[in-house]
């Protein structure tokens, strides 16, 4: 009979291939523009946030555009999704690459899984995920921009490898797009491709339905947007919360490849 896969740290070392890989993000945070840039990689397939159908169907009070929708055209058993997410690949595919909100790994969620992908951390500055945050969400909370679950789960990755997991900020990634995914694909064991620079635009059949409310800027794009400075201003009830998020942040970005 075959072996079973590995699991645990000798799943995770860098010198083996690169099958399945996970980007831990919050919203708003250059997640789906970093799904365009490996999506457009060849013999690569996505996951656009797996667990979020499960999220909502356990969180009836979250007003989410679409919400209904979701859940209705999307896996909400998370045992089915997790099993998804380490399943053998097709012959024509040599990379699985998932988007994860990191927030939806909510209890009851399968974790087992975790240890056959290998892990990278998606942040951004708090600040600047609550001002986009709250242009499409009428109240933002600090669970629902994922810093605290993101913390928890990179200590876990960090904790089950005996290594440090990749993290590259967003703002770095506008800054310079070449020289990051570069520097982050050697870290993670595979050869960047120049297709993740740039990509067709418009819709994508690996888009979830949520994507009529959220994806309108990447729908438009063609590559990673030089970064502006933002002029519109935060309104001052979220001080206190971006003042919370603001250690959880600098826990990860004090590991971040610049």
């Amino acid at each position: 009979m075959p072996a079973d896969p590995p699991t645990g740290p000798e799943s995770l070392r860098t010198d083996t291939p690169v099958t399945h890989l996970a980007m831990w993000s919050g919203p708003r945070n250059l997640s789906t523009a970093m799904m365009r840039s490996f999506g457009n990689r060849p013999r690569t397939i996505v996951a656009d946030e797996p667990f979020y159908a499960h999220y909502l169907r356990q969180n009836p009070g979250l007003d989410h555009p679409g919400r209904d929708e979701v859940i209705t055209q999307h896996e909400t058993d998370p045992a089915k999704v997790a099993e998804s997410l380490t399943a053998p690949l097709p012959p024509d595919i040599d990379l699985h690459y998932q988007k994860h909100m990191c927030h939806h790994m909510i209890a009851g969620v399968p974790t087992a899984w975790m240890d056959r992908v290998r892990h990278v951390f998606l942040i951004r500055d708090p600040r600047d995920v609550v001002r986009s945050f709250a242009k499409v969400m009428p109240e933002v909370t600090l669970d629902e921009i994922g810093l605290p679950r993101q913390r928890e789960l990179f200590r876990e990755a960090a904790d089950r490898t005996g290594t440090t997991p990749a993290v590259i900020d967003s703002d770095d990634v506008l800054a310079d797009p070449r020289g990051v995914l570069t520097k982050l694909c050697e870290h993670v064991g595979l050869p960047f491709d120049e297709g993740m620079l740039n990509w067709p635009p418009g819709p994508r059949d690996s888009d979830g339905v949520w994507a009529k409310h959220w994806y309108a800027g990447v729908h438009q794009s063609t590559g990673f947007a030089r970064r502006t400075e933002k002029t519109d201003t935060v309104p001052t009830r979220y001080e206190p919360l971006i003042e919370s998020a603001q250690p959880l942040y600098q826990e990860l970005a004090q590991h971040r490849i610049r």
